[in-house]
């Protein structure tokens, strides 16, 4: 089987591992140069470490790239914290800040890294689908390529390429943002050398009205800033003023984030003028993707391009249990590939349903728009820290989560 995966980051590579173990021969495209090794921390748990345990040899490499911090602390503008959320310890029974939290790009790189080698997986970069035909008699989908790389037919076509997937809109025959669900809401990252926290782990986290939140973590001896803002349903003008400011470009993105963020106080002064230097700016909208099917004929949606779960901390964990899940109905159903796509979407919605369920109150949760807002969640957020009730919650829901999802992620026996 001749497979075509779109999208280098974290859901491609991880569906060219298993696919490449079912016996297929598999080319991942990628649009950037590179792969793209900046970006945020991320979080591997449930379904996610489940796959990862199925690989030899990620977890340890996981573990080497994790990402190192003790906790995190919602600080008032004097710096105070409020209280602290901590790890536990086993990895089994997570709570809100997770035991294999890790750097996307360096999460990207350890699965690339696990497939460069193989011999029917191929990477090429700095090209993407401008063109794709699929027969009416359902056979092998015809590709052509944006930059010089020759057209050829697949027997199947994966999107892995994000929220904004244009393959996704080529193989669904829809437009870019359709299926797309707005949260209102941008994040934005960056690294900057200078220590705001004086050589301590635990990060911390401001807020500020008007819907946004700053927050500084550790980052090997440098600081790593994490922005997010949120606003109102009333301000319908705000999201797209940021995505045209992400489509023009670093210097007219930091000129956008700083507007936003001019006086919001706390250590602002520092983190602008970070801002205003740092060379690796990533940022993207904060949204769901919920798309009507996860296929169509031979072509098919893994991970964000088809089910991006937003604020729900499962979005990795979701990509890689759409890898895995793919590869082994096609590895199940052998050359009878609707079946397997059939399957497969059947396998998936249980737990894109169970998982990819963003409350309605985690952004106004985690950035407020109100100075009482703010106020009412740090002293509740203070209370339940203090108490400890939150702890009992976190290894409560953790632990039921970690039991569900292992009932519903199957195993393939080509694939073990």
């Amino acid at each position: 089987m001749n497979v075509l995966v779109s999208g280098a980051s974290i859901a491609g590579p991880m569906t060219a591992y298993w696919l490449a173990k079912a016996g297929a021969r598999v080319t991942v495209i990628e649009r950037f140069p590179s792969l793209r090794t900046g970006g945020q921390n991320i979080d591997i748990r449930t379904i996610g470490v489940e796959v990862m345990r199925k690989i030899p040899g990620m977890e340890a490499d996981v573990r080497a790239k994790k990402y190192e911090i003790d906790g995190i602390g919602l600080v008032r503008a004097n710096g105070r914290p409020y209280g602290i959320l901590k790890p536990t310890g086993n990895p089994d029974q997570q709570t809100l800040v997770s035991e294999y939290e890790i750097l996307r790009g360096d999460l990207s790189r350890i699965l690339v890294d696990l497939t460069k080698d193989n011999e029917n997986v191929q990477y090429v970069f700095g090209e993407q689908v401008s063109a794709m035909q699929q027969p009416s008699d359902g056979g092998p989908i015809t590709v052509e390529f944006a930059n010089g790389y020759p057209s050829s037919k697949y027997d199947l076509v994966v999107a892995c390429d994000g929220t904004t997937s244009r393959t996704r809109a080529m193989g669904l025959g829809c437009g870019v943002r359709d299926h797309i669900v707005s949260t209102n809401c941008w994040s934005a990252y960056f690294r900057m050398s200078q220590d705001l926290l004086d050589g301590k782990k635990i990060g911390l986290a401001y807020n500020a009205p008007g819907g946004r939140m700053v927050g500084v973590a550790p980052d090997a001896g440098d600081n790593r800033v994490f922005m997010m803002s949120t606003y109102p349903s009333s301000e319908r003008d705000a999201m797209p003023q940021f995505r045209e400011a992400l489509k023009q470009g670093d210097q007219a993105l930091k000129q956008f984030v700083a507007r936003r963020y001019e006086n919001v106080g706390w250590k602002d002064a520092q983190i602008l003028e970070g801002l205003k230097i740092t060379d690796n700016l990533y940022a993207s909208e904060v949204c769901q993707v919920k798309a009507p099917e996860l296929y169509k004929g031979r072509f098919v949606l893994v991970g964000d391009a088809g089910y991006a779960s937003g604020l729900t901390g499962v979005g990795t964990s979701l990509a890689m249990a759409g890898g895995y899940v793919l590869a082994g109905e096609i590895s199940e159903h052998g050359d009878d590939i609707a079946a397997a796509l059939r399957a497969y979407e059947q396998r998936m919605r249980p737990l894109i349903n169970e998982l990819g369920q963003m409350p309605r109150f985690v952004t106004s949760f985690m950035a407020p728009q109100s100075a009482w807002g703010i106020w009412l969640r740090n002293n509740i957020f203070g209370f339940v820290i203090w108490t400890g009730i939150l702890n009992y919650i976190q290894k409560f829901l953790g632990g039921a989560l970690q039991k569900t999802n292992k009932n519903l992620l199957p195993s393939y026996k080509r694939l073990a």
